[in-house]
Parts: C-alpha cells; structure tokens; sequence
C-alpha cells in the first residue's frame, strides 16, 4: 500500500515493526511521513532542500511547508507530463502507463 494512501487513511500504524508494538510516537511518525511525502512532490520546485528537511525533522515549520504543499495543484495522470506523449502513442496500448523521465532535484 502506498504511504500518500495510508496517510490519506490515517492508516500509518501499519508501516510500524509489529514488534515494537505501541512503543513508539505516533505524532513523530506522522511528522516524518509528512516529510517524506514532501520530498517527493511531483514537481522538484516543490520538494524542501536538505537543510529545510533537517529543520523540520528536528520541529521547526514542517506545519507550515505541510499545509502550504496540501495547497498545490498535484496534476492528474492526463495532465501531468510536461511532454506530449503522442509520439509513444504508437508503441502502447490503452492501458499501458507511460512515465516520462522527471528530474529528480530542483535547482538549488
């Protein structure tokens, strides 16, 4: 399952050790799933730097950069590439997917 999916679910529990049981912080793992999942916004601009990934780690302005993220337009599978893919049209049947190389990090 995917963790954007558990997140939306409030389902975290579920990527917890079972043996560690109800032995850890549910806020701190909720604090680093939501970092996580800023990392890997769909458009590099929009992931933190390192140095921003650090600060909220450590409790500083990740409810800010959260709430801000939830505000950006993440683009649909129709509309998300930046490329037209009507050259691959040719090579790919209806229900194939087709992902087009991303640039991993933004400018820094």
């Amino acid at each position: 399952m995917q963790v954007k999916k558990l997140h939306q679910e409030n389902k975290l529990q579920m990527m917890v050790d079972r043996d560690l049981k109800d032995k850890y912080d549910r806020n701190e793992l909720k604090e680093m799933v939501q970092v996580a999942l800023l990392c890997t916004q769909f458009h590099p601009s929009h992931r933190p730097k390192m140095s921003e990934n650090v600060r909220m780690l450590e409790g500083d302005g990740l409810a800010k950069k959260w709430e801000a993220s939830q505000k950006l337009d993440t683009p649909k599978l129709k509309s998300c590439c930046e490329y037209p893919l009507q050259k691959y049209m040719d090579f790919i049947e209806e229900s194939s997917l087709v992902v087009e190389a991303i640039e991993l990090s933004g400018p820094r």
